[in-house]
This record gives structure tokens, sequence and C-alpha cells, in this order.
């Protein structure tokens, strides 16, 4: 691991979650429904009938998860702020218990010596701005900056560190083109104008937030994948061109002002909602980025597809987790270089990073993950090559702190450096908790020696 002592001495170490897949209490103290809701409760929309009504029932036992946090030494939480919670209906009146649990959960937080970073938007638009178009409509974007405001006056004396967005590609292309989520469309047209509408509330977002708090410090998430062509073809090469406009070109040309690419806007086919000044807007100023790293993607043309017409491929031999994603530390390395010389980041954060695999409770009750150990090193070996190469790596969120509701994949898949039993809410760290604790510990240590 000599690869760590590339990053910096004050590298931020920290893990993640976001509020469906953990929090439960989906219709306590005035919460309303998500979309995340209605779609979970549609049959054969998620493995094994499986909802979050429950899932780590996070809402009531974060005391406790916080002490595992602080057992495992992380220095900050990356946590998600339940839009239903704060506004019921969307827009109009603020839920008081709403935000009074996010006000007990940073304290909680900061007393345990944890740095909150909160994301605004992951994934759980309330079911009453669905109904009345959803992200489609703009409408949709000016009220996601109302509520932006509410939380960032409440929480903002304490929390200084914000994201507005989660992967924002999930929301419209997963969940308005493919299907695979919440909202469940396959509409072309609703998925570009969500697009562009989700961007549009991130800058409004970002607005709001800094008028509320003039020492926040602001940013986004993308999750974003380096693209190879399977082969030399010109077909594939040009498949990839395409499958890296829709995968990472659509979602950081315009936050680094550069509006959206020629390229994907004439193979969409579809006329952006744009108002004068919006571009602006979507570009406004940021403080950091935000990678996702889980996979790359290996394409080749197909043509008879969907958008972009671009069909991944495995390679014989890699290996694979239980997601069956490729594990590929290398893909880490390339996008936060890419970040870095083709977007002039200043300061990144890997905002989340992970793997899923098939864990067994020992008869001793311990958990032995040694794939997720792999995963977890090899990718944090990434993280200290690309800053001896230069990049801004400032830094690094495992996903996640704990098993939890794994959207459209229910339960079964599990992500967390701490086991969670579902039918008893016990938590259990894994071998991979207790190995970033490890490297955590050794890190501390070189930066006292440092100093």
């Amino acid at each position: 691991m000599n690869d760590l002592n590339a990053l910096p001495a004050d590298f931020t170490w920290g893990t993640a979650t976001a509020a469906y897949q953990i929090e439960g209490a989906v219709a306590e103290d005035g919460r309303s429904p998500s979309i995340w809701d209605t779609f979970s409760h549609t049959p054969g929309a998620v493995a094994g009938g499986d909802t979050g009504d429950v899932a780590c029932d996070h809402y009531h036992r974060w005391p406790e998860d916080i002490a595992l946090m602080k057992q495992l030494g992380v220095g900050a939480y990356r946590f998600s702020i339940a839009w239903p919670r704060i506004v019921p209906g969307g827009d109009g009146p603020v839920n008081e218990a709403g935000l009074s649990f996010y006000d007990r959960l940073v304290d909680g937080l900061l007393d345990a010596g944890i740095t909150p970073f909160a994301t605004l938007y992951h994934w759980d638009l309330p079911q009453a701005l669905q109904d009345r178009g959803g992200w489609p409509s703009r409408e949709t974007a000016e009220h996601f900056a109302a509520y932006a405001s509410a939380v960032t006056q409440r929480l903002g004396d304490r929390v200084k560190d914000w994201a507005t967005l989660n992967e924002p590609l999930c929301s419209a292309w997963i969940g308005h083109l493919e299907g695979k989520m919440a909202p469940g469309l396959t509409d072309l047209g609703a998925a570009v104008h969500a697009s562009y509408h989700l961007h549009l509330g991130h800058g409004l977002a970002v607005q709001a937030i800094r008028a509320a708090s003039s020492d926040a410090r602001v940013g986004i998430v993308n999750n974003l994948s380096p693209i190879e062509p399977a082969s030399e073809r010109e077909e594939d090469i040009a498949a990839a061109l395409r499958a890296d406009g829709h995968t990472n070109r659509w979602w950081l040309d315009p936050i680094h002002g550069r509006g959206y690419p020629q390229d994907m806007l004439e193979l969409y086919g579809v006329e952006l909602p744009e108002h004068a000044g919006d571009l602006a807007t979507i570009a406004a100023p940021l403080d950091w980025l935000g990678l996702n790293y889980y996979f790359r993607q290996i394409v080749t043309a197909d043509p008879t597809g969907s958008v972009p017409y671009a069909q991944q491929i495995y390679l014989p031999g890699a290996r694979h987790t239980a997601m069956d994603w490729e594990v590929h530390a290398d893909g880490l390395e390339q996008l936060l270089l890419r970040l870095t010389e083709e977007y002039g980041a200043r300061r990144i954060y890997v905002t989340e990073n992970g793997s899923a695999y098939p864990d067994v409770v020992g008869a001793d009750g311990t958990v032995d993950d040694p794939e997720r150990v792999r995963y977890l090193e090899e990718h944090l070996a990434a993280c200290g090559r690309a800053a001896r190469r230069g990049a801004p790596v400032a830094g690094y969120f495992a996903w996640s702190l704990m098993d939890n509701f794994e959207w459209a994949y229910g339960y079964d898949k599990r992500f967390g450096l701490v086991h969670v039993d579902y039918p008893t809410q016990r938590r259990t760290i894994k071998g991979s908790g207790h190995r970033y604790a490890n490297i955590i510990r050794a890190a501390s240590r070189r930066a006292r020696r440092a100093a």
C-alpha cells in the first residue's frame, strides 16, 4: 500500500449511505411517499419484492450507527437528506420533524468528531412532485432549490460540505429511459428533459446554498466510467465515443460551462427545454467534484439496440463482483486524471466506491470478506497513484457503511463494511471494515509524523 503515501496529509477518510437505502420509517414524523416508495411497491419492480419500508432502521438506530463509524475511525460521513421528510408536498410547508431528525444526526456526528457531508438529492423525489410532472418538468428544479434553501438555512451553521445531486445519470437515464429505477419510465424525450432539469436544479441549488451559508463548500456527485472500444473497428470506436458522451460528457460538460455535447444532442434528437440564462446557472462555480466509480465499460457497436447504440461486453477471465461488474481499479485512476486534466478539477472526492459480494456470517459470528478487502486496497492504491500524478484527490468515501436496500436489487446485494442481519438489525463489522480502520489508523500516524 505504498501508493497511499502519495495522498495528502489532510486526506478525508469517510463512508457513505443514502436515505431511502437505510432510514426506513417511511411514514413517520410527517414523511410523505417518494417515487422509490411507489416503485418498490410496484409488483416485479424490485428483486424479491423488497422495499425500503424498514431497511436498516437507521431513523431509530442512528446513534448505534455513529458509534460504528467511530469504531471504524472514519473522519467523515456522507449521507443524504430525504426531500419527502423536509417538504412532504414537494413544495410548500417545511416539516419541522424532518429537519429535527437531521439536526440530531448532524449534532451526533459532530459530537463523535465526524464531519458531515450532506447530499440533498439521492433519488427520492416526493411522489407529489412526480404526480405533477417530476424531473421532466421545470418546476421540479425550482422546488428543489427551495428545498435546498430550507435545509441549508437549518443545518448550514454546522454542515459545510454539500452535494446537490447524486448520480443524475441514474435518475435520468435509468429512471426515465431504461425504466429500471424509479419512476420506471422508458421515454427518451422525458429522459433528456429530466437530465436538463436535474442540471438546472443543481445550478439553482448551488445559488440557494451559497445564499443561505456564505462558507458552504458545494459540489455535485457523478458516476462515471472509462469507456473503451472492444476492437479497433471503426464501428466500435464510434460506439465508444457515443457511450462516453452518454455516460460521461453529457454530465460533465454542462457543469463546466461547455454546454451539452453537440454529438449527443444530434444522437438523442430531443430539443432541450432551455430558457435564457440556464446554461450559466447550470455552470455555477463549484468547490469540489464528487466521483462515484464502480466499473469501466468495454463496448461494441449495437445498431439495433437502444441509445447510445453501444453494447457492453465482458473480458474472459476478468474478476467480477456480485453485481457482475468488472473489477478494474485502474479505471479509478484514469477518471481522476481525466477530471484533473480535461476538466480542470481543483478538488475531487471519491464519493462512492465499493463492491458487493455474497457475504456469509461464520459460526463464530464474524464476516470474512477477503474479496472486498482486496477491492478496497486496490482502489485506494489507485487514488494514491492518481495523487502522485497530480490529481487533487481530497478524500475517499467507502460505499457503503453498511449493507442496505440496493435499489432494484433489493436486499440480496451487500456492499457494506458492516453486515446487517435484517430480521434482527444486528450490525457486525466485516473483515473489510476492520481493514479500512487499520488503513485509516496508519494514514493518521503518517500524517502526525509529517506534521
